[in-house]
């Protein structure tokens, strides 16, 4: 099910960095995020992290069986758990909704980069008016990052693009639970990351969305330290017990990757 490679070629990805760089008045970058798929980011702005490769990876690991797949990704950011994703299942649809204006032009240049606008559309708008704007449980895999800290839990940066990315300005946890619950089909899965301190949060969340979560996983990430985030497999309410898997370890106690996260990384296509 592996992607297939983007048909754009270096010299046009160079001078739409050069493009890019002039009309955002800010330095980018253009970095590999699969085997074969590019990413625009800010130099300085919100980028590509750990926490959007392992819920692309628990996406791709925990996903449903579908003779079709529709994936949705709310509140996208520049698109890079989406993107892994539909490199993963190359004959899956994307849609992905992001409300912030920096982060959605680059969430557009980044479907550009990778050939993607036959399969994959985005949506400038805002997470919580998904009732509106899709129709009812038509996705089979939704993903979410929602921002991890209440505005009022420390200082929100004065750059927009990084604020949103990381407070509750426009919408939490509840919110991407509430446009989950409304955009899956009935044997879709859920597949979202939340800081572990707040798991009661998200657990919270998933229930008051009529969401059962089937499985989850603390994220350390040095060994010998806490778990520093969680990622949740969601379905419409069940029965079904959650399956509380071992925590996943990113680095050992000597700074290097784990075989863990080489596989992680192997499975988009990254040596």
């Amino acid at each position: 099910m592996l992607g297939s490679m983007s048909v754009r070629s270096d010299a046009e990805l160079r001078e739409r960095l050069e493009s890019m760089t002039r009309a955002e008045g800010s330095p980018m970058t253009l970095d590999g995020l699969t085997r074969d798929y590019k990413i625009f980011q800010r130099r300085r702005g919100h980028r590509h992290s750990t926490d959007d490769l392992l819920t692309a990876w628990y996406a791709v690991t925990h996903a449903p069986d579908s003779l079709r797949f529709a994936i949705l990704e709310l509140g996208a950011g520049i698109g890079s758990i989406g993107l892994a994703v539909a490199w993963y299942f190359r004959d899956a649809s994307l849609t992905a909704i992001e409300v912030q204006d920096a982060s959605f032009r680059l969430l557009q240049q980044n479907l550009w980069a990778n050939a993607l606008e036959l399969r994959a559309r985005a949506i400038h708008g805002d997470l919580r008016d998904v009732t509106k704007t899709l129709p009812l449980g038509t996705f089979d895999l939704v993903l979410g990052s929602p921002p991890y800290f209440d505005v009022n839990s420390g200082i929100v940066s004065a750059d927009p693009q990084r604020a949103g990315a990381r407070f509750e300005l426009r919408g939490d946890v509840r919110d991407y639970c509430e446009a989950a619950r409304h955009a899956l089909a009935p044997a879709g899965v859920f597949v979202f990351c939340f800081p572990t301190v707040s798991r009661a949060r998200a657990e919270s969340a998933c229930a008051a969305a009529s969401l059962s979560i089937a499985s989850s996983r603390d994220v350390i990430p040095k060994e010998g330290l806490s778990p520093l985030f969680s990622l949740f497999a969601c379905r419409h309410r069940t029965d079904v017990a959650t399956v509380t898997e071992p925590p996943f370890v990113v680095r050992d106690a000597h700074g290097a990757h784990t075989a863990e996260l080489t596989r992680a990384r192997a499975t988009f296509g990254m040596g």
